[in-house]
């Protein structure tokens, strides 16, 4: 994910900003809600952080700001203010979700996979590369008129890395976004499912769709290899 920080408090920020990327995120940071607002309404997101608390316009004004202008990024408010009526005053400024401080960092990682997932949607167009073709509402997958049989965790690699044809995804990122983030990094689950799903996609029919970025990821080839 591409996840913009607003927050005032540097130390935080910085924490915050640390922890993403460590996380296989991408990450930008920003200590004001003017330029909070500027960067959330300008750059591309899967998910803003942003503080109530910030000097000029507070969060809930930032958040107000962008829901009025069309904005649909999902925004996780984060704030020392934890009263139901500080919650219910962001949440009807627009926002997804909201964490008091303290917080557990995994805990803001999983509200913001969550955020992501709903804002995603349930895929139902088919993806193609080439003559392969994914089909996510009836969970099949074709080369050209041959199907083939993959097991669940393996078509939901395939669809990830098919739905971002030609980027490179790290590790991370796959484990956060087909695992959860439940996977330790440090096995090798994540080599273990690519080569066997080399073995039934690319394999049999004498391609390589599925590439190798050294020290960095996978990338599936737009053109099927």
């Amino acid at each position: 994910m591409r996840v913009l920080v607003v927050e005032d408090e540097r130390r935080l920020a910085d924490l915050l900003a640390r922890g993403l990327r460590e996380a296989g995120h991408s990450v930008d940071v920003r200590h004001t809600g003017s330029d909070g607002l500027l960067a959330a309404a300008t750059g591309v997101y899967d998910g803003v952080v942003l503080d109530v608390m910030l000097p000029g316009l507070d969060g809930v004004a930032v958040c107000r700001t962008l829901r009025q202008r069309g904005s649909m990024v999902p925004v996780l408010m984060l704030t020392a203010r934890g009263d139901v009526p500080d919650r219910i005053a962001g949440l009807d400024a627009g926002a997804d979700d909201y964490l008091a401080k303290p917080f557990s960092f995994d805990e803001l990682l999983a509200r913001l996979r969550a955020l992501h997932r709903r804002a995603a949607g349930p895929p139902s167009a088919e993806v193609r590369a080439g003559d392969l073709l994914l089909d996510p509402a009836r969970r099949r997958v074709f080369r050209g008129e041959v199907e083939i049989d993959l097991s669940a965790r393996e078509f939901d690699i395939l669809a990830l890395l098919l739905s971002r044809a030609g980027q490179c995804l790290t590790r991370y990122q796959i484990l956060d976004e087909v695992w959860d983030g439940e996977t330790d990094i440090r096995s090798n689950v994540i080599d273990v499912h690519i080569a066997t799903l080399r073995g039934k996609v690319d394999k049999p029919f004498g391609r390589h769709t599925i590439e190798t970025l050294r020290g960095v990821g996978y990338r599936l080839r737009p053109d099927g290899g």
